[in-house]
């Protein structure tokens, strides 16, 4: 994917990341959740029960939410998929790519990066 955006990119280009912090990752747990109505009907209009699995993934730090829906006339799962990671290791997936130039933000405005905020932006230029 690295790679597609940088041949997608002109000259001096950049491309710009808002990503989850392993901060963030360290402070999760697998949960699993049902409650009619799910995160306050969101969902769907009509009444529904709404179940929710979190999976935590360490070696990959990635967590799963598993959501599954179940209304009246119809049963729905929707995986929602959310990877987390260090700045080193992602300065080093764009360099890899060819990038340069690759600076870290607090978040995509523009303020100072933190090391134990629970998410942070990158810029990397082509």
């Amino acid at each position: 994917m690295l790679l597609k955006f940088k041949a997608m990119l002109k000259p001096d280009g950049a491309v710009l990341l808002d990503v989850f912090s392993l901060s963030a990752f360290n402070q999760l747990a697998e949960k699993h959740v049902f409650e009619p109505n799910l995160m306050d009907g969101f969902w769907s209009a009509d009444k529904y029960y709404g179940f929710l699995n979190t999976y935590k993934y360490e070696e990959e730090k990635v967590m799963l939410d598993k959501y599954t829906i179940i209304e009246k006339d119809r049963t729905r799962t929707i995986y929602n998929w959310l990877q987390y990671f260090s700045p080193g290791v992602l300065k080093s997936e764009f360099s890899n790519c060819g990038f340069s130039r690759i600076e870290l933000l607090g978040n995509v405005a523009g303020n100072k990066y933190q090391n134990e905020s629970n998410d942070f932006a990158l810029i990397a230029r082509k």
